[in-house]
């Protein structure tokens, strides 16, 4: 973790996907800030990246694991994860066709898991514009044909993809980012992209959430995604750990257990520290999970959660595609009675955790007693400030109301309002977090 205070202009990047392009952000004189970024590394070229492929983690380099296999498939995630597969698949297809498997016979299946349709060029922007016109493109829907494979020790069924399970050597490509269900992404997870939609309520809905960058190795989201990618056949990944520019600054492929455990181990260069005591504003820039609002909400508001009472929260993020959609959380444009469909998807499996039902009533009665007892609620937390800034080309629409945030489109406006409502203090102490996805609290 690398920390400046800093009072010249502060450069940053905004808009994965749809520019990458550099943001300055100004400070008055009386703001004070500090800047915590990821530890610096140098990005791997394509050299580093193809070297790295030949010398995967326990199983044979993928152009002898290939040989013989007639019907090879990719699983790429989509663009709410920053993951740049395009750097990557020149160097797997070039092994594949070492083993006498050529471009033309590889699929390429893009994994959303329950989040919306990708837009029509995402192929190109996720694996390059050659893979996107010379392989075979599928892109999985959750709510498709699948086929079953059974359940899992945990009772999990696996609903997979059709084109997954014929195939005959499945490779995934992802990156390692911090994640509140699992700890971090990448390795097995990636089998959750191509899975039917009640596999994957019941992934989330079966465990507890592990924390935003825990150390997974005793999660049981996590087991239970091991052991459906093994069922599947996801049995080699390459996984990717980027910088606050998105370039490849760390690489691990193999066997899908090893290599993710290993990138996982070089996690601390991400770590960030909580807000301090006295800060008066936390800023967090969501970028490169800045695809949509709603990613942006799971994804980039990390630190704003930690902020100290009273300090005012902002998050930079351009949402170059709009509100965005997730089936499984979503953020308003819940499709109808969503709600009880997730309920009654819930019930059995609370039914068999009859200790964790019982707490979740508990909680909730405690909440109503201390709101009866103190005769009113506590107060809200101040709203998040989204600074949106507007790109050269068109951007999806955002909701006029949202519930807890206020967008505004220049940053002096938001400048203005944090000022305001720290009451114009003669100095102000903040913190930036340059790259929040990327980022654990530690």
């Amino acid at each position: 973790m690398a920390v400046g205070r800093m009072a010249e202009p502060l450069v940053l990047r905004t808009a994965a996907w749809y520019g990458d392009r550099e943001l300055t952000l100004r400070w008055p004189a009386h703001w004070h800030v500090a800047v915590h970024r990821p530890v610096r590394a140098t990005p791997l070229g394509d050299d580093d990246v193809a070297a790295r492929l030949r010398a995967p983690l326990g199983q044979p380099p993928l152009a002898e694991l290939a040989r013989g296999r007639k019907r090879p498939l990719v699983i790429v995630d989509d663009l709410n994860r920053p993951t740049p597969a395009w750097r990557v698949l020149p160097a797997i297809l070039a092994q594949l066709a070492d083993a006498g498997i050529p471009a033309e016979r590889v699929r390429i299946v893009m994994g959303p898991g329950t989040h919306g349709a990708p837009a029509a060029d995402a192929f190109e922007k996720k694996i390059g514009r050659e893979a996107a016109h010379v392989c075979q493109l599928l892109v999985h829907d959750c709510r498709g044909p699948v086929v079953s494979a059974g359940r899992t020790s945990a009772g999990t069924p696996i609903l997979v993809n059709p084109h997954v399970v014929d195939s005959d050597l499945v490779i995934g490509v992802g990156g390692v980012y911090p994640n509140q269900t699992a700890g971090f992404g990448g390795g097995a997870k990636l089998a959750l992209g191509v899975l039917g939609f009640r596999s994957i309520a019941s992934l989330h809905h079966r465990h507890a959430s592990f924390g935003w960058g825990g150390v997974d190795g005793k999660s049981g989201f996590r087991r239970d995604l091991e052991e459906i990618a093994e069922r599947i056949g996801l049995e080699t990944t390459v996984g990717l750990l980027l910088d606050g520019e998105r370039a490849i600054v760390d690489l691990c492929c193999g066997e899908t257990r090893e290599a993710h455990a290993a990138l996982v181990a070089r996690r601390e260069r991400f770590r960030a520290p909580r807000p301090a005591a006295d800060t008066h504003v936390v800023i967090a820039n969501a970028y490169p999970n800045d695809l949509s609002l709603t990613f942006v909400r799971m994804k980039g508001l990390v630190p704003l959660a930690h902020a100290p009472a009273g300090a005012s929260r902002v998050a930079v993020a351009s949402c170059p595609e709009g509100l965005g959609f997730h089936g499984l959380f979503p953020f308003l444009n819940a499709p109808r009675h969503h709600r009880e469909r997730m309920l009654l998807l819930r019930l059995p499996m609370l039914a068999h955790r009859p200790g964790e039902l019982v707490a979740k009533v508990l909680r909730r009665v405690a909440r109503e007693l201390r709101t009866r007892v103190g005769g009113r609620r506590p107060a809200p937390a101040r709203p998040v400030w989204v600074y949106r800034p507007s790109l050269d080309r068109p951007m999806g629409a955002l909701p006029a109301d949202i519930p807890g945030m206020r967008v505004r489109g220049g940053w002096d406006d938001v400048v203005r309002s944090v000022d305001a409502e720290q009451g114009h203090r003669a100095a102000l102490q903040a913190e930036v977090y340059a790259c929040t996805p990327l980022q654990w609290i530690g």
